[in-house]
């Protein structure tokens, strides 16, 4: 099982605050059934700054942790980036990361609360270069919380979405629970990932969301998830609109 977004790497961001935490959730990881962890400390959200360089270097000082101990797992190199407008410039300097080799897929995060007016822009200029744009965790972003369907122009145009595992088991609350469900029933959400910051709070889930989904959307998702790492063309199940419901007397 592949974990495409975690934030294991060691005083680096909000995630592991020491080595050892990164020890105890890739122990974690690895009960979880997970052999291998894409690592993506936040960049260029306004408080960290973890360029390619210092990501690449970070990822093997761990991976010599674990080799040491004999931990089956395996990291590869990521990053969760913030959308700027200062990121084709950064991708043009050699500060990017993406999940694959290739330099196709990039794990993009959009601010919490809004969708930056420039984002249709951005992504469209990405997808001209070929690149495909993956939106993690919109169930919570607000304004696709208010209309899932607004995923539906990025998918269009072919960019990617990719749902946290603790929001489909209900850690971030009712409502963004429901949201997500709501995205995976309809196919606005191509893979799962953990997301993962600690081992008591914001751990894995994976396994449990994949149990969530039923076993052939899990196999689909499992795919995408390797896809992404590879570097090879996604297939998944075409997305549906959420309809809304109609409320009335009778």
């Amino acid at each position: 099982m592949i974990d495409l977004h975690c934030h294991i790497l060691p005083n680096i961001d909000d995630g592991s605050d020491s080595i050892e935490t990164s020890l105890a959730m890739a122990k974690k990881a690895i009960e979880q059934g997970i052999t291998h962890i894409l690592c993506t400390p936040h960049h260029n959200n306004g408080r960290y700054q973890n360029p390619k360089a210092t990501v690449i270097t970070t990822v093997a000082l761990l991976q010599d942790e674990l080799d040491r101990r004999q931990y089956n797992l395996t990291l590869l190199e990521g990053q969760e980036i913030r959308i700027t407008g200062e990121l084709l410039q950064e991708m043009d300097n050699d500060r990017i990361l993406f999940t694959d080799l290739a330099n196709t897929y990039l794990l993009l995060e959009l601010p919490t609360m809004d969708i930056p007016a420039y984002t249709d822009q951005l992504f469209f200029e990405l997808r001209a270069r070929g690149k495909v744009p993956v939106i993690v965790h919109p169930e919570r972003n607000a304004k696709f919380r208010e209309s899932p369907n607004r995923l539906i122009p990025y998918l269009e145009m072919g960019c990617l979405a990719q749902l946290t595992a603790p929001s489909l088991v209900g850690s971030f609350g009712k409502s963004i629970q429901k949201t997500a469900k709501e995205m995976v029933k309809h196919n606005l959400v191509q893979m799962i990932a953990s997301d993962a910051h600690g081992i008591n709070q914001r751990t894995f889930y994976l396994k449990e969301a994949y149990e969530q989904v039923g076993k052939k959307r899990a196999q689909l998702m499992q795919q995408v998830a390797k896809d992404l790492v590879n570097g090879d063309q996604v297939t998944y199940p075409k997305y549906k609109e959420v309809k809304k419901k109609r409320f009335g007397l009778f």
